[in-house]
């Protein structure tokens, strides 16, 4: 009896977090919840005056019309491409700066670091302005590889602070000792430290992958006569007419939209979590 009251008094304690816990991850569930059940709804009962929770009925014709939309599987198309291309750009990049950070001693390595943060905390919105004035004056509006280059700048920063931190936390003697064995020091570190930055690049990966999936602003702004260029968030708002927005079709085909990072999320949840710890605390 004596052991089991502690454990009585901090469960109760205990208590008022996990229901703030409880209540905030409701908070953030409930509109993905609305979205996912009324792309499922008929016409009729998403403009009732007396929402459901549930559907009386359900129907896969807002599925139906997103999917028959024009442009769907070619604006599907160009966000994987611009997607992937941004991503995989960055990995390179950011690899060999994040492990020239960690590990080598250099003239000019903290200010660099600095320059890094500072990119980090910039909202790229406010450079719109300037990006539209350089792309128009060197030919490169309307054009897929502009928005992959963007999306690149702006994942690069967050993918070399992480993969700073993960890689100082690899203990560089595992390197020395390939070395010692006859590996170069390029040797060494693709054979003993990258398969150990597994967690750190998929950790990179999903942020750049759900960054870039989900940009609008830019694909909006710098994609203006090439309708074939545009990218799956621009295609979201093709769904209204001059009688007003169809949103059995708009919330289908965001649920759509939103299945692959889920997707994604799910299947490296554990290497994300890893990732993100060690590169937030080491280094």
């Amino acid at each position: 009896m004596r052991t089991s009251r502690p454990t009585t008094r901090r469960a109760v304690r205990r208590l008022p977090l996990h229901a703030a816990a409880a209540l905030t991850v409701l908070i953030c569930l409930f509109p993905v919840y609305w979205m996912v059940t009324t792309a499922f709804k008929p016409s009729p009962d998403i403009q009732s005056y007396d929402p459901r929770l549930l559907p009386r009925a359900w129907t896969l014709d807002h599925f139906r019309t997103a999917v028959a939309a024009d442009g769907f599987a070619l604006f599907w198309r160009n966000s994987i491409l611009v997607t992937l291309s941004a991503v995989l750009l960055a990995l390179l990049v950011a690899l060999g700066a994040a492990y020239a950070v960690a590990r080598m001693r250099w003239r000019g390595r903290r200010q660099f670091v600095l320059a890094v943060f500072i990119a980090q905390m910039a909202p790229w919105e406010s450079l719109i302005i300037p990006v539209y004035i350089i792309s128009r004056d060197t030919g490169m509006l309307d054009r897929l590889p502009t928005l992959t280059l963007i999306y690149f700048m702006i994942t690069l920063p967050f993918t070399v602070v992480v993969l700073r931190g993960f890689i100082a936390g690899i203990p560089p003697e595992l390197e020395e000792a390939a070395q010692v064995d006859g590996c170069t020091r390029a040797g060494a570190f693709r054979r003993v430290a990258f398969p150990l930055l597994a967690p750190g690049l998929m950790a990179t990966s999903l942020f750049g992958f759900i960054t870039a999936w989900n940009e609008f602003t830019y694909a909006n702004f710098l994609i203006i006569k090439q309708q074939d260029s545009r990218t799956l968030p621009v295609w979201l708002s093709s769904f209204q007419s001059t009688f007003g927005t169809d949103w059995g079709a708009t919330m289908a085909a965001s649920t759509l939209f939103a299945l692959p990072a889920l997707i994604v999320f799910l299947v490296l949840q554990r290497q994300v979590t890893a990732g993100l710890a060690s590169g937030g605390v080491k280094g």
